[in-house]
């Protein structure tokens, strides 16, 4: 038991030195893909739980083949074959030894998926061929095939881009009250009735040799690259903008006593007044056109404003609509530090509703992250 345990110590040192985990704060999890394949080895440690035999711990071991497919992020499929070898002693104190070959198909479910420890539930059923020595009754056969139900729960612990290791403990409810050659047992397996039970802590490596598109998953702890390309900005706004100037405030004067003479539910979309990936604060590039905003609003005190906040698509809608009423919230509280009447300004937050843009490009999701005043 010693050496096996040394030597998964070696893998897991030998996986560090070789995979040698990268520092970037977004390719933490830049990993994770939508489905996967995956291929499995390590070794096992098995004992005996509902039997009729006193447990010989130092000389039960095991190893095993698995491959998985990853449905989703959270789904998959494990078909997980494996060799055991399980001591006991008889009533008799006679050792028993008892040789399995057995394969299991698990259902396996990934709770938090994007982390770098992942912990799994799985459960499935599978069939074993053992082989015993030395059985109390000389009439029970030596070898016996039958059938078996497993309940699972590990973890997969991130060490390289394509690299897992995975640590399991399974318990196996065997369909058979022979499976320690005596007949019925000391408690009961998962199946009820006197049927045996075993149980076997799994250590290995999980190697993902094909991946799909990378997950959505990770937009929730990548966000946006922050970096800032200011002539992509400049396209953005000649694109969208009726003229390619930089701005003009007289203009914007002009657009607010258009608004004024129109009727209530008009809107103002401020071009500019965006926000961070996840964040409610202003961002340096807003606070001139918020400046502009509160002067205009200060030289037209008979118009209120119902200011909306929005974001991204990116997150729970519950979540969203807390932080668009943060932003909106913001610019309100920036409005009214400007000398802007309280009683004039509404803020509202709309979540992740009237889009602007499209969602499915980075470009689209920085212009939904925005600000639009309704006047009245």
């Amino acid at each position: 038991m010693k050496k096996i345990l040394l030597s998964f110590l070696i893998i897991i040192f030998l996986s560090g030195l070789s995979f040698s985990q990268t520092t970037d704060k977004t390719a933490k999890y830049t990993w994770l893909a939508q489905d996967s394949w995956a291929f499995g080895f390590g070794g096992m440690y098995p004992r005996y739980i509902s039997t009729n035999l006193r447990v010989v711990d130092f000389h039960n071991i095991g190893g095993f083949l698995s491959i998985q497919r990853n449905f989703s992020e959270h789904v998959g499929l494990r078909l997980k074959v494996n060799y055991i070898h399980l001591e006991g002693h008889l009533p008799s104190n006679t050792t028993l030894n008892n040789n399995l070959f057995g394969g299991n198909l698990d259902l396996l479910y990934y709770f938090v998926p994007s982390e770098p420890v992942s912990p799994y539930l799985g459960v499935g059923f599978g069939g074993y061929v053992q082989n015993r020595d030395n059985p109390p009754d000389r009439s029970t056969s030596t070898s016996q095939a039958d059938y078996q139900f497993n309940v699972n729960f590990g973890a997969e612990w991130k060490v390289g881009i394509d690299w897992k290791l995975i640590t399991e403990f399974g318990y196996h409810s065997t369909a058979s009250a022979y499976f320690d050659a005596v007949g019925g047992t000391v408690g009961g397996g998962i199946i009820g009735g006197q049927n045996d039970s075993y149980m076997t802590f799994s250590m290995g490596l999980l190697y993902y040799f094909s991946k799909g598109p990378a997950s959505k998953l990770n937009d929730l702890y990548t966000g946006i690259t922050p970096s800032i390309d200011y002539d992509k900005i400049e396209s953005m706004i000649k694109k969208y903008a009726a003229e390619p100037t930089t701005i003009d405030y007289d203009r914007i004067e002009d657009i607010v006593k258009k608004y004024q003479s129109t009727s209530v539910g008009d809107k103002w979309y401020l071009v500019g007044v965006n926000f961070d990936f996840n964040k409610s604060t202003l961002t340096p590039e807003s606070i001139p056109i918020l400046y502009n905003a509160a002067e205009i609003l200060l030289t037209h005190p008979e118009l209120n404003v119902e200011i909306h906040g929005y974001t991204d698509n990116v997150g729970a809608k519950n979540y969203n609509m807390i932080l668009s009423q943060r932003r909106a919230e913001t610019v309100r509280n920036f409005l009214i530090s400007k000398g802007v009447s309280t009683n004039r300004l509404t803020a509202i937050g709309y979540g992740e509703a009237n889009p602007v843009m499209d969602n499915n490009t980075a470009t689209g999701r920085a212009f939904n992250r925005r600000i639009e005043f309704k006047l009245k």
